[in-house]
């Protein structure tokens, strides 16, 4: 390979990979894309050189195992042209050779495959491509003979290309969990795409780079996604890499004894947990923290993951909170997130994006339970939000996740224990009175600052959301079935 006082990088036009590979590929270098059949490699490659085109440098794809046609069909889905590139493809291979070994029909098993090298070497030598790419290594396997044949013969395209101004991606159909061991050793870099099948819902793509000589690039397995345009990456989320200044203060309600209840406020940089049964006011509570911010004029992103746009308007129309006017305004942005259509890391992506260019300060995930289902197995569920709270907190916004317990009345069980990532716990629960039943709220964790450990009573209705005075006469509120046991006077009135 050609020697470089200063390493060039040769950019894939993938959203995403770049920012994985620090720059881009570095150039003159050769590369194995390896997955199952679908996964998206053609797509990547096609992504590849389109983009060498879009920067004046010429490009090839040699396709052994797919046609011109084909080719030009997935380009068409995407609403690409291929002006200006050079396609190879296995129909005039198969001509050539037939002239060569005097054969009407091409089998592959019959064939020398340094008769066929010496073919495709002369197209490569005869365009002079700046990036090229061979799909896939599967058919080149198939000519061999032996595996030490195939082993040299990979030895001597990378020897003729390491001489060439060229970069090179190798697209091979292997399983992403094993592969070709000869090809991944000469490779100077190696990229995994793998497709995981679920029992509902749209199937799930990541990345993930195996290795890649001289980058200290993004490790781990990375979202993606195939949408028209394309294959979009969407890197895994390092709160380590990101360091911003922020002023420091808290978020208030502009309701007294709620503000009094936290302890004046919760502070800029931390989380919040709302925990409680269905119906307790989870989400009602988090949108009143929503709507202070956005009457200050801070950016609110309010994601939804059960509840759409529409049924939240007019709740919060029932409780008196200007939403509508406030979403109009553009200080409060609804996003409703499909956990069956979304992966987790795009979820990421979106939230990230909000924060860094458009400055938003307050991010409520309502509900916890719903992004549950967006991941394939809970033991990530920690990891990702714990990556995700630390960036949040690192940019100073204030973040409030929900999490609806299981069960109304009695001992609660949670789908998964958070409350150690979050730096207050809110909890909300239901309690009895003269027959009555009323909800109660009360917080029992703060990192930083005091808090009362008193029950309030909340209350929501046409007049807005009201917490009222500490209550002190309850009786088995450890037990769950918390019971007022004081005089009704005590209580909000009714409206």
């Amino acid at each position: 390979m050609k020697s470089t006082s200063a390493v060039e990088t040769s950019a894939t036009g993938v959203e995403g990979l770049d920012e994985i590979l620090k720059g881009g590929l570095p150039s003159r270098r050769l590369y194995l894309l390896k997955g199952n059949p679908g996964v998206g490699k053609t797509t990547l490659a096609l992504q590849y050189l389109l983009e060498g085109i879009r920067r004046g440098e010429k490009g090839l794809y040699i396709t052994l195992s797919e046609t011109a046609d084909e080719i030009n069909s997935v380009a068409l889905s995407h609403g690409w042209s291929l002006e200006g590139l050079n396609i190879f493809e296995l129909s005039a291979l198969e001509h050539q050779l037939a002239q060569e070994a005097q054969n009407t029909v091409f089998h592959p098993s019959e064939i020398e495959l340094n008769k066929t090298t010496d073919i495709l070497l002369r197209r490569i030598e005869d365009v002079k491509p700046q990036r090229l790419v061979i799909d896939s290594l599967s058919e080149l396997r198939l000519l061999s003979d032996t595996p030490l044949r195939y082993r040299r013969q990979m030895l001597s395209l990378k020897q003729f290309l390491s001489v060439r101004d060229v970069t090179v991606m190798l697209l091979d159909d292997h399983a992403a969990d094993g592969g070709d061991l000869h090809v991944q050793s000469i490779a100077h870099g190696v990229f995994t795409i793998e497709q995981l099948e679920s029992d509902y819902g749209a199937e799930r793509r990541r990345v993930k780079i195996n290795k890649l000589r001289g980058v200290n690039f993004v490790g781990g397995f990375h979202d993606a996604v195939i949408v028209q345009g394309g294959l979009k990456i969407f890197p895994r989320l390092v709160a380590a890499d990101h360091r911003v200044s922020y002023e420091p203060g808290v978020l208030t309600t502009n309701i007294a004894p709620l503000d009094a209840l936290v302890g004046g406020g919760l502070d800029r940089g931390t989380s919040c947990l709302l925990l409680g049964p269905a119906g307790t006011g989870k989400s009602s509570l988090s949108l009143q923290f929503a709507v202070a911010a956005a009457q200050r004029g801070e950016r609110v992103l309010f994601c939804l993951f059960e509840e759409n746009t529409r049924t939240l308007m007019a709740r919060a129309e029932s409780v008196n909170m200007p939403v509508r006017t406030l979403v109009d305004a553009g200080t409060i942005e609804l996003l409703e997130v499909d956990p069956v259509m979304l992966a987790p890391g795009e979820f990421v992506h979106m939230v990230k994006e909000r924060v860094q260019k458009d400055d938003t300060r307050v991010v409520v995930i309502d509900s916890l339970n719903g992004y549950l289902q967006a991941m394939p197995d809970v033991k990530f569920l920690n990891i990702q939000l714990h990556e995700l709270l630390s960036f949040l907190s690192r940019y100073g916004v204030m973040t409030l996740m929900t999490v609806a317990q299981h069960s109304i009345v009695g001992q609660m069980n949670t789908p998964i224990d958070l409350t150690y990532l979050a730096d207050t716990v809110v909890l909300l629960r239901y309690f009895e009175q003269d027959g009555r039943i009323r909800k109660a709220v009360s917080v029992v964790k703060k990192r930083m600052g005091r808090h009362e450990d008193t029950i309030r009573e909340l209350k929501l209705d046409s007049t807005g959301l009201r917490v009222g005075e500490p209550l002190v006469n309850f009786h088995g509120v450890l037990t769950g079935v918390p019971t007022f046991q004081g005089k009704a006077a005590e209580m909000l009135p009714e409206t």
